[in-house]
């Protein structure tokens, strides 16, 4: 059992005398169906966005960090031919280890959290649609999960809500001082999301929190911007060619995939 001193005391849990370096594995969900992007030929992970595919902008993000140490991108099973012919190469170049999802999101992640091993101390998810995450929100939530065992990235909900009856009647205006919404990554102690897994059960979850706070444990909301936006739509990939020009570039510390400036559709 690690010791209850404080974490920045220990390289791990049995040496002392330098500092504790937490490593993470990144699991990026992509085998959904994609219904409301409405693309005949694209499921939006896949869809070109600034000469290439969505899910690369939300590899890329990760893969330079140090302490990334496994980096997993679940794909649905009838894309597997698909996407080894036209990316299998710019993931193994990129490290990133391919794995085949299920049914639902959970069993996506489930069937990558198998994959994990067994020196890694936490597992981030971050969804492969959402490729305009900056490197500051990763290195804030990372730091709140390594405190508190569970975090996620959240914006807060600005707009005003209602709840509506199937009659399309408004039924009331939800108060939203305490709503937020929940972005990603997702990051939580390895075992952490294991336990929260195995005692799944069959009731649906439409994100990892929400099984870790049914442990029960608390999950700690970093706020972040609303530019951390989920390709839904079509328009959704126009503001996020917008929103990757004016982000800061991501601190290098490897030297970029040979196909960075590959159009990879031809």
């Amino acid at each position: 059992m690690r010791p209850s001193l404080p974490f920045y005391l220990y390289s791990d849990w049995r040496s002392v005398g330098f500092a504790f370096v937490a490593t993470f594995a990144v699991i990026l969900p992509a085998a959904g169906k994609s219904s409301r992007f409405g693309d005949a030929f694209y499921k939006k992970p896949f869809a070109p966005l600034e000469n290439r595919p969505v899910w690369m902008h939300a590899a890329e993000k990760f893969s330079n960090r140090p302490e990334v140490k496994q980096l997993l991108i679940v794909i649905s099973p009838e894309d597997k031919d698909d996407f080894d012919e036209k990316f299998g190469g710019n993931a193994a170049m990129m490290g990133i280890e391919v794995v085949v999802g299920g049914t639902e999101r959970s069993d996506s992640v489930q069937a990558a959290l198998s994959r994990v091993r067994d020196d890694i101390d936490f597992v981030a998810v971050h969804d492969a649609a959402r490729p305009c995450v900056a490197e500051e929100w990763i290195d804030r939530v990372f730091a709140a999960a390594e405190q508190t065992g569970a975090a996620l990235l959240a914006a807060p909900v600005t707009a005003t809500l209602k709840r509506v009856g199937n009659d399309k009647i408004i039924r009331e205006t939800v108060p939203r001082e305490t709503l937020w919404e929940a972005q990603t990554p997702q990051v939580f102690r390895r075992q952490l999301l294991l336990d929260a897994y195995a005692r799944r059960g069959t009731e649906l979850a439409t994100d990892d929190a929400q099984l870790v706070e049914r442990l029960p444990h608390p999950v700690t909301v970093v706020p972040c911007s609303a530019m951390n936006l989920k390709i839904t739509s079509k328009d959704d990939l126009r503001l996020a060619a917008a929103i990757l020009k004016v982000l800061p570039k991501p601190t290098l510390l490897s030297a970029p995939h040979p196909f960075a400036d590959d159009h990879l559709w031809r």
